[in-house]
């Protein structure tokens, strides 16, 4: 959540042990609670990854972020206004979201952003829905780093501030929209391309070339016959070879 890891970093068994000063025992089972998480992944005869979500999955990460974090504050609305130890637990990170802001780690402002929505989950007291939110959270953080996401760090908190101020006030129905809005602001904030063909360059470069002068005749009068190739073309298309 910290963007220290990129999408698809090698994990080393050994290199975490020594790391970390335990067994690879302990390094494999911490790393296979992660690829339960859907964190990491692990290719046989090659290691463990840190995910790179396909752009399918990257949508389906939000989609299940909308699911959970609009459910979550409209069960909030139903069951009252929120406490107020609940407020000032998500006023005091907004606070540290503010300052992360002003300083120049941007490791610690991404974790902080991210931390929000958990924060928040657990201030509306759903400690389990929390957990969940925390794996998609870091899913959505390594999909911006992936799709290089040009979301802005400020407005992103100002979304936050927002949404905590309708919560205050009571007007859940407002803070469901804003989350919305906010979700819908970040996902359309990544750089997703369309599909393209992997063989492209390699279809271009072999396909044959288009001669659209008009023949030439030869010396002796005769045409050649059709399909036939010239005895000075070097251009030769190399499928004709194969």
């Amino acid at each position: 959540m910290a963007q220290k890891l990129a999408p698809g970093s090698r994990l080393g068994e050994q290199q975490l042990a020594m790391l970390f000063d335990c067994s690879r025992t302990i390094v494999r089972e911490a790393l296979t609670r992660l690829a339960a998480r859907g964190i990491v992944t692990v290719s046989a005869r090659r290691g463990w990854f840190v995910i790179e979500p396909s752009q399918d999955e990257a949508r389906e990460a939000f989609e299940a972020r909308r699911v959970i974090e609009l459910g979550l504050i409209r069960s909030a609305g139903s069951a009252g206004k929120i406490e107020k130890t609940a407020l000032r637990q998500l006023k005091a990170h907004l606070q540290r979201e503010k300052a992360a802001l002003k300083e120049s780690d941007v490791g610690n402002r991404s974790f902080l952003l991210g931390d929000f929505h958990v924060c928040l989950a657990e201030c509306l007291g759903n400690t389990l829905l929390a957990d969940t939110l925390r794996d998609y959270t870091a899913r959505t953080t390594l999909i911006a780093m992936l799709y290089q996401s040009t979301h802005d760090a400020v407005q992103s908190c100002e979304d936050h501030v927002q949404i905590v101020a309708a919560l205050e006030r009571g007007d859940h129905a407002a803070a469901e929209v804003l989350m919305a809005e906010h979700i819908g602001t970040v996902q359309s904030a990544l750089r997703v391309q369309a599909p393209t063909d992997p063989l492209a360059q390699l279809r271009d470069a072999l396909a044959p070339l288009q001669n659209t002068a008009a023949p030439k005749t030869p010396a002796n009068g005769r045409r050649r016959k059709p399909g036939a190739s010239p005895d000075s073309d070097s251009s030769t298309y190399l499928g004709a070879l194969l």
